[in-house]
């Protein structure tokens, strides 16, 4: 493993690029099985847990893709190929170049996979000079993970860099629609996976989601504000400022990671010593921060608009016991670690300040997630 600076990593050590993304396969599974407990908890309702859990097995599907990519890393003569690189002061997650990247692959790789043998006449190729040649296909195995990778992107099915607003009704009460918004981004500034869940009034005379103007600028208005430097406070009331029939009611925001390992990141604080004192370098050195915030309308008021008019504006709850007496932005924030069974047993024989109030999700030897 090479740094190409002190902030980023790039794995061009094949052990350790197959043992990294080994280990995001397992724990992008069990992040699966975190929502189905909170969702189990009350933590999340129904269609939050859906969607969270579909964001998140898009991600799964966009490390497979990257996985795929990277296969012969550090197999091939030359090092022009490429390789992963890593985050390892801010997040452990690929830098977000990897996903600008695979964006601009996934646009073109209709035109690679015409210009490429098939899988078959590839596999053809290896038995032919494994057999006749008595030589390892190298250069076909890098075709072969190749095509393989431009197939996987093809799909579409992946966590991009941004992913553009949906919309779903949920509710219809006379003159009013309820929808369920939700989007997400790969934020190039802390390269972190943020989802985001929002529920709206619709007061419109046409359905948001079936007006050509509304709909578009709800969907740009809400992407360029999509930034982790942002509070929720700070979008709803955006949104709520420049569309007068669109009434943000909740507004709930995901940061998945950053994932801590001694092998591929600098984690300081307890962290770094839970790890080092759990198994350093093993299956189980790893841990994945989860934060959570939640912002809620508390009621409506009326504001002058023009001179002879009224909106309605909302009036959002905000957390008079968080950091910053109420000026984090959110009603609430609920932090959470998911982690193997062996370095929860050291964090906790160690009890260190600041994790009282962290809700840990303890991933036992047979995979199975206990909520502690």
């Amino acid at each position: 493993m090479d740094s190409s600076d002190c902030d980023h990593l790039e794995l061009v050590d094949v052990y350790a690029s197959r043992h990294y993304f080994r280990r995001f396969s397992e724990i992008l599974q069990r992040l699966e099985r975190v929502a189905a407990a909170m969702h189990a908890g009350d933590q999340l309702n129904r269609i939050d847990a859906r969607a969270l859990t579909d964001y998140l097995k898009r991600l799964d599907f966009t490390f497979d893709a990257l996985s795929t990519k990277y296969l012969m890393v550090g197999q091939t003569p030359s090092r022009s190929l490429g390789s992963l690189t890593v985050d390892r002061r801010e997040s452990g997650f690929p830098v977000a170049s990897e996903l600008m990247r695979m964006a601009n692959d996934a646009q073109q790789a209709s035109r690679h996979l015409t210009n490429m043998p098939s899988t078959r006449e590839l596999k053809a190729q290896m038995i032919r000079t494994i057999l006749g040649e008595c030589r390892s296909p190298t250069r076909l195995q890098y075709a072969m993970s190749q095509r393989l990778y431009y197939e996987e992107i093809s799909r579409g099915v992946l966590f991009w860099i941004q992913n553009d607003p949906q919309c779903e009704m949920l509710d219809s009460d006379g003159g009013r629609r309820r929808f369920f918004i939700h989007w997400a981004v790969y934020d190039s500034q802390v390269n972190l996976p943020v989802i985001y869940l929002m529920e709206v009034d619709d007061s419109g005379s046409v359905p948001l989601p079936k007006d050509e103007y509304r709909w578009p600028a709800v969907q740009a208005h809400l992407m360029a504000q999509s930034l982790a430097g942002l509070t929720l406070l700070t979008i709803a009331r955006g949104l709520d400022a420049d569309f007068d029939d669109v009434h943000p009611k909740r507004l709930h925001r995901y940061h998945i990671g950053p994932m801590y390992s001694s092998s591929y990141t600098e984690q300081a604080g307890p962290l770094r010593q839970i790890l080092e004192q759990a198994c350093p370098g093993g299956e189980d050195d790893w841990a994945l921060a989860w934060t959570q915030e939640e912002l809620d309308s508390d009621g409506t008021q009326e504001e002058r608009s023009g001179w002879f008019s009224k909106v309605e504006r909302e009036i959002f709850a905000l957390d008079p016991f968080s950091d910053g007496a109420g000026h984090s932005g959110a009603t609430r924030t609920l932090r959470s670690i998911i982690l193997p069974q062996r370095p929860y047993q050291v964090l906790a024989e160690l009890a260190p300040s600041g994790f009282a109030d962290v809700q840990k999700f303890v991933v036992s030897p047979s995979g199975q997630v206990l909520h502690l």
